[in-house]
């Protein structure tokens, strides 16, 4: 488990590119046949994937000792989407086939997870985030034609893009975990811009469909002190919510997102001017 402290904005603009990316970046998220976990101190959440090839991985109850319960999801939510080949996840003896694209939620109290790709040639990629739970909600499967999406943007501005919300209230309810999907329109490169900030909430953004020579520059610091990390395929970065979140690719790329905090009003933003930033 790699653990990542909270940081103070004012300790932040003075860490060196090197630093930044020990504290912020999460530069590997999948491995074959285990599982990646980052907690981060900063509202608790944990991010991670797991990637099945050749055997089947498994959520077991030691993997709740380390946060000093019995088991995993003991005090915990989750959500999933899968960005890699067809899997299947078994959640207590019930299972869901999740697609590419597709998410499964699982509420607060599921104790037996296990993880396997349909095809080992076409791996199943699970990406996760996990966050502290107070009530226990039903498990879900959400398929992209059920999850409420959204396009924004425009050409002219390079931030065409269509936002998949599918762990949101729209379309289940969750303690407090919020996640989507974004993609890119071909020739877009902006994921957000003008830029924004929630107090109230922190967030998680983890890139991929990206080719091996493209990268983004995700912008992040304080309005007024900003900074920036050049993140690659399949990494993540953890944005604390005095910070601004928001990137820019030398191609287009999809990317998930991943909220928790005081509320899940997704259009709870406080928006910065492009005048504004330094």
């Amino acid at each position: 488990m790699d653990v990542r402290q909270s940081i103070h904005s004012d300790h932040a603009k003075q860490l060196d590119t090197a630093a930044l990316r020990r504290e912020f970046l999460i530069e590997k998220i999948f491995e074959a046949d285990t599982y990646t976990l980052t907690y981060s101190h900063i509202d608790r959440i944990i991010i991670g994937g797991v990637m099945p090839v050749k055997s089947t991985v498994n959520f077991g109850d030691e993997l709740g000792k380390q946060f000093g319960v019995s088991y995993f999801l003991e005090r915990r939510e989750l959500g999933v989407i899968n960005v890699g080949g067809p899997g299947v996840i078994e959640v207590d003896g019930k299972t869901w086939e999740i697609g590419n694209q597709e998410a499964l939620y699982v509420g607060k109290g599921a104790r037996n997870l296990s993880f396997r790709s349909a095809n080992p040639d076409q791996p199943a990629k699970f990406y996760y985030n996990s966050a502290p739970a107070h009530s226990t909600f039903p498990d879900k499967k959400i398929t992209l034609q059920e999850a409420s999406s959204t396009t924004l943007g425009d050409a002219a501005t390079s931030n065409r893009r269509t936002i998949n919300k599918f762990i949101v209230p729209d379309v289940l309810p969750t303690c407090q975990l919020t996640m989507g999907l974004t993609k890119l329109e071909e020739g877009s490169l902006w994921n957000t811009m003008p830029c924004h900030t929630h107090e109230r909430r922190m967030e998680v953004y983890f890139y991929f469909d990206m080719s091996e020579e493209t990268a983004v520059f995700h912008m992040m610091g304080k309005p007024q002190e900003t900074r920036h990390l050049l993140v690659h395929n399949e990494q993540a970065v953890i944005s604390p919510s005095w910070s601004i979140h928001a990137g820019v690719g030398t191609q287009r790329y999809t990317f998930i997102w991943g909220m928790v905090g005081e509320n899940q009003v997704f259009d709870d933003m406080d928006h910065v001017k492009i005048s504004e930033l330094r």
